[in-house]
């Protein structure tokens, strides 16, 4: 019995390789899953014939999501839990843009009005951007030491005077509208509340102080929040 079942595994794998040459990116990968289940699936039989069903019967499980026969739609656990790549949010000032990270955390972002409008902070000296803070309304001022305490911590120590304002929490220009409440969540309209939740922790756990984060940032991320949430009462 256990042959058998192996060889038809071997048949089927080897009938699924024979197809990959001229196949597409998307037909390849999801012959691939089909192939892993199968093969799960004979491994796990093969397993449970053996009296192995400790390790057979996790295998199976493994082999039936991988063909779609679960109730969870076919995706692996990973799968489930994974974060989306490649998120970011967006805050936007009356001098500022800036971007936050949700993988590395890290945050860039450019100037949008003034002497160095066009141009990425990243490009910019430090000495050149405590200069700016004197030019800028209060909210910009914030978001930009906010930037400099990722970038350089200790340069509040070499900032002449009222150069360091903008250190607290600023408040926003405005009434928050439901598009900056995405930008700044990172999300698309139409995000579930469970997809707001997740993303608003994992954006409270960046904007931790022990990982260089701002009262401002949090405070403005915790708005985005409430506003995407009175949309699901």
């Amino acid at each position: 019995m256990t042959l058998l079942l192996g060889l038809a595994v071997l048949v089927i794998l080897l009938a699924a390789a024979k197809g990959f040459a001229g196949a597409d990116p998307r037909g390849v990968a999801k012959g691939a899953r089909i192939a892993g289940g199968v093969a799960a699936l004979g491994g796990a039989a093969f397993l449970v014939a053996r009296g192995q069903i400790g390790i057979g019967l996790p295998l199976g499980l493994t082999g039936l999501g991988l063909l779609g026969w679960l109730p969870f739609g076919g995706a692996t656990f990973g799968q489930r839990t994974q974060k989306t790549p490649g998120q970011v949010s967006r805050v936007r000032s009356t001098f500022l843009e800036m971007e936050l990270d949700h993988d590395t955390g890290a945050m860039r972002g450019r100037v949008v009005a003034g002497r160095f409008a066009g141009a990425p902070l990243d490009g910019l000296d430090t000495a050149t951007l405590t200069g700016l803070l004197a030019d800028m309304d209060e909210e910009s001022r914030t978001l930009l030491a906010a930037y400099l305490d990722r970038r350089s911590p200790g340069w509040r120590e070499h900032a002449q005077g009222g150069s360091t304002a903008g250190q607290g929490g600023a408040a926003s220009s405005g009434k928050m509208t439901e598009q900056e409440a995405y930008q700044i969540l990172g999300l698309e309209p139409g995000a579930t509340a469970e997809d707001i939740g997740r993303a608003h922790r994992l954006l409270m756990k960046k904007l931790h102080p022990d990982q260089g984060g701002s009262t401002y940032l949090a405070a403005r991320v915790n708005e985005a929040k409430e506003v995407l949430l009175r949309g699901h009462r």
